[in-house]
């Protein structure tokens, strides 16, 4: 299995016969390659691991997400919309032929492994969302997978559905990485994706899921998105959360989530 670390100025390439450097290496090129295999080709072996602060595994990709994926997902949208009028909406589109997909953040706004995500000063329930993510070429075919965070306040898309875009889009609420598993085989159902948040060093929140429970195949989640969108560098598509927390939790400033995904790594923030 490869996988693909960004830093500041170089990209690494992690493998089981050990690290190696991409010279003049380039996220977009192999996102938009018709062999990437032939790209990663070039990669000088290390001696040992590198040490460097791992970036966002991205350089222009937008990142778009897929919402009520998962029954669980469903059932939270319907619980945090009741008496409102949305509920039904959420139910109907987790049974409907056509998935939800909504923009998440451009390349600019994505935050990387240990950065501080955030949370709305305008918002009083806020949860990280830990989502299975998709890279994607420019073709719409999956070439690998990452870690994501969709952050949102449900207090906000509870009140109305109209408004996902204030409760899910603004500054600090994407994350991804560490790394992309560069691979074009399907993962193992199995895989788990796991959630804990600490305070104060003191876990507060300790749940998962498998991917196995989500109700949409990736390949058709990817080919709904380039129906009539196209990439020319390719993007990273969140698959939806089968993760969430208790109604009575809600992130604090201060907070850090760890969201692991068995075989690519494990992603942690701080919540300003």
């Amino acid at each position: 299995m490869k996988k693909l670390h960004r830093s500041i100025d170089a990209l690494y390439l992690e493998t089981e016969a050990g690290w190696a450097l991409l010279p003049d290496g380039s996220i977009d090129a192999i996102f938009t390659a018709d062999v990437p295999a032939e790209l990663l080709s070039a990669a000088k072996p290390l001696s040992g691991k590198p040490s460097f602060q791992p970036l966002a595994p991205l350089e222009s990709q937008e990142v778009w997400a897929a919402g009520v994926t998962y029954l669980r997902s469903r059932n939270a949208r319907m619980e945090e919309s009741r008496g409102t009028g949305g509920a039904d909406c959420y139910d109907r589109v987790y049974a409907a032929d056509r998935p939800e997909l909504f923009f998440k953040a451009p390349a600019y706004r994505v935050v990387g492994p240990n950065g501080a995500v955030r949370i709305r000063r305008d918002s009083h329930w806020n949860v990280p969302e830990p989502e299975l993510t998709l890279a994607l070429n420019s073709q719409g075919r999956i070439i690998g997978y990452t870690v994501g965070n969709d952050m949102s306040s449900r207090d906000i898309e509870g009140e109305n559905p109209l408004y996902l875009p204030q409760a899910k889009i603004y500054d600090g609420s994407c994350s991804i990485g560490p790394c992309i598993v560069l691979t074009d085989k399907p993962l193992d159902p199995a895989t788990e994706i796991l959630l804990r948040v600490f305070r104060d060093e003191k876990m507060i929140l300790d749940t998962g899921t498998a991917i196995s429970q989500i109700k949409r195949s990736f390949d058709e989640l990817a080919g709904y998105l380039f129906r009539e969108t196209s990439f020319k560098t390719g993007c990273f598509l969140m698959t939806g959360t089968g993760i969430v927390p208790p109604n009575d939790f809600s992130l604090q400033p201060g907070d850090r989530t760890e969201i692991e995904i068995t075989g690519i790594g494990t992603l942690s923030n701080t919540v300003a």
